[in-house]
């Protein structure tokens, strides 16, 4: 039956990059998957594929910075699949790469908006439903830029922290109801989002091996590397672990 056999796990921003290697591992492990993100033909381009390969999905457009989208798509899903066991809050945007005093106030809100908000909405609303299953795992994406910082992009640092620490709080008030919550701290992964900003620095070749040089070792980190930590917060293999940093970063933030 797998890992997550009987369990139903909703995955936000899952058409790409860690969300779709996520939403695949869960599936091939034994979860009914709610693939959900804005970008929803991705979204559903996955969903199918993993129902002709046999595996229970289906795919919902959804905006994590709006509260009533997200309540919705939550109890579809609980009406689809008659439960929510997981939720993978992953959706994410970088955001402005500008120094703090010349950021303006849109570009910092519409960080904190998907990031922070997003994961707050996921939280406040899955909450009823895994009360009535009795149980589950909640798994929010942070960052290495969640434990550290670096001269750039504030309102994704400030996001990925904040992520952080919501995670360990709503750990605390969760557990009697054996509801966990844990936060996964990626290195550089090789996705969309990071070729888009090795672009946007003037060379993605050069970049790449410069960037995964700054792992010890040696080289960035594949979205797999990030899926199989959440299969693994999401099984009953974590059913000890609440309010933890799970740290997948090649040993960038070890020194």
């Amino acid at each position: 039956m797998g890992r997550l056999g009987g369990k139903v796990a909703v995955i936000t921003g899952a058409a790409l990059g860690l969300g779709r290697a996520t939403a695949l591992r869960m599936a091939e492990e034994g979860a009914a998957v709610a693939v959900c993100d804005l970008r929803f033909e991705d979204a559903d381009a996955l969903a199918r594929d993993l129902v002709e390969r046999g595996l229970p999905a289906a795919a919902w457009r959804l905006d994590v910075s709006r509260e009533l989208d997200v309540q919705r798509v939550l109890g579809e899903v609980a009406e689809r699949f008659g439960r929510i066991d997981v939720l993978v809050n992953n959706a994410g945007v970088a955001g402005a790469d500008k120094p703090t005093d010349q950021l303006t106030e849109a570009e910092w809100d519409a960080v904190q908006a998907v990031n922070v908000k997003g994961v707050f909405f996921g939280v406040k609303h899955v909450i009823p439903h895994m009360r009535r299953t009795g149980g589950g795992s909640i798994i929010n994406l942070s960052s290495i830029y969640g434990l550290v910082s670096a001269p750039d992009v504030p309102p994704y640092h400030a996001s990925k922290g904040a992520v952080r620490l919501m995670t360990k709080t709503d750990a605390l008030l969760y557990a009697p109801e054996k509801i966990r919550v844990n936060s996964v701290h990626p290195g550089f992964i090789w996705t969309p989002m990071v070729e888009g900003y090795l672009k946007a620095q003037g060379g993605v070749a050069e970049g790449r091996a410069a960037v995964g040089a700054l792992h010890p070792l040696g080289h960035m980190g594949e979205p797999d590397d990030i899926a199989w930590g959440c299969v693994y917060l999401a099984s009953d293999e974590a059913k000890f672990v609440t309010g933890a940093e799970l740290v997948i970063d090649g040993g960038y933030t070890a020194r």
